[in-house]
């Protein structure tokens, strides 16, 4: 059996002094308390034969909403693959853009809650978006995806973007 797969945009923006990127809390009771080590970026699993690319910018607009900057595949700087924890392959581009978390609209899911209730409830797929220096971004995001940040940064850096 084949590993899970996602697709992500790590967004960012360059303030007076560095990068600051943008993470998101995923929506939800089981991460309602948890925050250090539990944002991501925007990701999402890919439709049946749809490019990872593509699958990345529609996950962007699911996950923020309306506001979400359109982004052109051809803008997207590759950062790779990692694995995540349970298995998960996530694939990642970084991509220069602006975003209000004050507009976040994100997609929502269904759960049964409380557990074995019978009552299904709606949740959204992310509560909470936020910009974040590289080192604040670091403590938040999943340990995983820091290697995403990583590879942004020394693109950053480097003088490769």
């Amino acid at each position: 059996m084949a590993a899970k797969e996602s697709a992500g945009i790590l967004l960012f923006r360059r303030p007076a002094k560095g990068f600051d990127v943008l993470l998101v809390h995923p929506g939800g009771p089981f991460w309602a308390k948890k925050d250090l080590g539990a944002w991501s970026i925007p990701k999402g699993e890919p439709d049946e034969g749809e490019d990872l690319r593509r699958c990345a910018l529609r996950e962007l607009g699911e996950e923020l909403g309306s506001a979400a900057p359109v982004l052109p595949p051809t803008d997207l700087i590759e950062l790779g693959s990692i694995r995540q924890k349970g298995g998960k392959v996530v694939h990642a581009w970084g991509a220069e853009g602006a975003f209000d978390p004050a507009t976040l609209s994100s997609n929502t899911f269904a759960l049964e809650w409380p557990p074995r209730s019978g009552a299904t409830r709606e949740f959204p797929e992310v509560d909470r978006a936020d910009w974040f220096d590289l080192t604040e971004a670091r403590r938040r995001i999943l340990k995983a995806q820091i290697a995403f940040i990583d590879r942004l940064q020394e693109q950053l850096e480097g003088g490769l973007i």
